[in-house]
């Protein structure tokens, strides 16, 4: 059976230490970044290894959104213009943004499945304030209503693959300034405001969303933890006022953001505790052993619902039969005239 806890690997082929860790009961999916990618045929090789790893397979997961959160650009990768190209297409051409919005779901979701990759940490569903470096073109648009629209057609190109999605980082990361990953942000407003504003698209994608992605930000006026700590956020507005039912994700607990939690040990209990099903421990493996050792948890029949809600839908199509695929090439042309343009 699988875990809740998501780690990573070092390189680009697994290590007797990696393969330890990929076995334990405790683990039950693999994030991947750019060191793990040196060709296709090798990043093949690799997922098929973590494949066959266990029964049933891990999951393997990455952060591809396109623009500067890509992991894997060289072909026969396409590079994805940053999501905000689709924001600013929609001002100009609404109709014509939602239809590139499905290509680009499409062809992201189809490029990784070809490749042994099963999800894809993406839409971000944060509101472009202007004010989040770490956000910035990331977001879609800075209107909630516009950002669940362009992130339907996103989910809805990621489906016809047969991917699951994931919306991050609820309630919002796209207001405070700092960056989780360095820093602890703290957004101050009231509660009321960020539902109306940030929290919107959340509600209005209701059960399209697979998966759902806590930010590692403080709002105070709410709870003193941060929102991936906070069962206020996650079990009280999330699965009761929303009636989220997915699967609910922590962000990276090695993370600056996550430190007002305690060691690691303490940040994946207190992720777990406050209705996270997943948490992602990566880039200090040492770490991650220390979390399977300490952290308490029992499986549900929820816990199997939401992870089957993640598992791909259908075969994967292989790269060589996706290149003589007239709708995905038709997409891709649309993916790279937007990054491109």
């Amino acid at each position: 059976m699988l875990g809740p806890v998501v780690v990573d690997i070092g390189g680009s082929a697994l290590t007797g230490a990696d393969r330890r860790r990929l076995v334990h009961p405790l683990v039950g999916m693999v994030i991947l970044f750019a060191r793990n990618f040196e060709s296709a045929g090798q990043l093949r090789a690799l997922t098929d290894e973590i494949h066959a790893l266990r029964s049933p397979q891990l999951l393997i997961a990455v952060d591809h959104e396109g623009g500067r959160v890509q992991r894997f650009r060289e072909p026969p990768f396409t590079r994805i213009a940053a999501m905000a190209r689709l924001g600013a297409l929609w001002d100009d051409d609404a109709l014509e943004a939602c239809r590139v919005a499905i290509s680009t779901g499409f062809v992201m979701a189809a490029e990784l499945r070809a490749h042994g990759v099963d999800l894809t940490f993406a839409p971000v569903l944060d509101l472009d304030w202007g004010r989040s470096g770490v956000i910035g073109d990331r977001a879609l648009h800075r209107d909630p209503r516009v950002v669940a629209m362009l992130a339907s057609h996103l989910t809805h190109g990621m489906a016809l693959a047969g991917m699951a999605n994931c919306g991050k980082h609820f309630p919002g990361h796209g207001w405070p300034l700092a960056d989780s990953h360095v820093a602890v942000p703290v957004d101050e407003r009231r509660q009321a405001e960020i539902l109306r504003h940030d929290v919107a698209p959340y509600r209005w994608l209701g059960v399209a969303l697979a998966g759902v992605m806590p930010a590692h930000v403080i709002f105070p006026r709410v709870d003193e933890k941060p929102a991936g700590f906070s069962a206020r956020w996650i079990k009280g507005v999330l699965r009761r006022r929303l009636g989220f039912a997915g699967a609910v994700f922590s962000d990276d607990l090695s993370m600056e953001g996550a430190s007002v939690a305690g060691g690691i040990v303490a940040r994946g209990q207190a992720a777990l505790d406050a209705g996270c099903d997943f948490i992602i421990a990566c880039n200090d493996r040492a770490a991650a052993d220390q979390l399977l050792a300490g952290i308490r948890w029992r499986r549900t029949p929820a816990f199997g619902r939401r992870l089957a809600r993640m598992t791909p839908r259908g075969a994967a199509v292989p790269m060589n039969e996706l290149l003589r695929e007239p709708a995905y090439l038709a997409a891709r042309d649309q993916v790279i005239a937007l990054s491109s343009g």
